[in-house]
């Protein structure tokens, strides 16, 4: 499966106008259970912005400094990346740059592992929910209204329906949202 997971504002926005995000900064018990999440996945689709934000994890050794941080490392770094960009002329890490489009990159992911494959940055995402390539998405829908940003979704000409597979509300009161895109019964 593709899957697209962020933070996000209770209004639906994973950075807000200034493009800020650290009141999405997950606390110890979510940051356990992203790492859980982490270690399921064979593969990873990212735009440039937030291959630059996580290539920290691969480049900075204070990162690990604690358990969870090493323990976080160890698995990004290896998990296999494709990033998307323009700009870059090249990468770092267990990194290669996209030489396809994004529906036959994410298909060589996906056909490369026997794991999910996720996705990240907001407008590859989107791009992504445009192609009808995501199939499930998950949101970690915190407490705080920033009133504009960047998107969690891009604005939509068709319905997506979707079936609620999971909640669970952590003790930092951030609500998990599990989301599979809805089969009709010929898929």
């Amino acid at each position: 499966m593709l899957i697209y997971s962020m933070g996000v504002s209770v209004d639906g926005f994973i950075a807000d106008r200034e493009g800020a995000f650290g009141w999405s900064t997950p606390n110890e018990e979510q940051f356990r259970f992203h790492i859980t999440q982490t270690r399921e996945l064979g593969g990873f689709l990212s735009g440039r912005r937030l291959y630059e934000t996580m290539l920290v994890w691969e480049t900075d050794p204070s990162m690990r400094d604690d358990e969870l941080g090493a323990a976080f490392a160890d698995i990004w770094c290896a998990i296999p990346k494709v990033v998307f960009s323009h700009t870059l002329d090249s990468v770092q890490g267990n990194a290669r740059l996209a030489e396809a489009p994004l529906a036959e990159e994410a298909a060589a992911a996906l056909d490369a592992t026997d794991k999910d494959v996720a996705i990240g940055g907001a407008g590859l995402a989107a791009a992504a929910v445009e192609l009808g390539l995501v199939d499930e998405l998950r949101m970690f829908r915190n407490p705080v209204v920033v009133g504009g940003g960047t998107p969690f979704l891009p604005p939509v000409t068709d319905d997506i329906a979707l079936e609620l597979i999971e909640t669970r509300t952590f003790g930092s009161r951030v609500i998990y949202e599990r989301y599979g895109r809805a089969r009709d019964e010929s898929e």
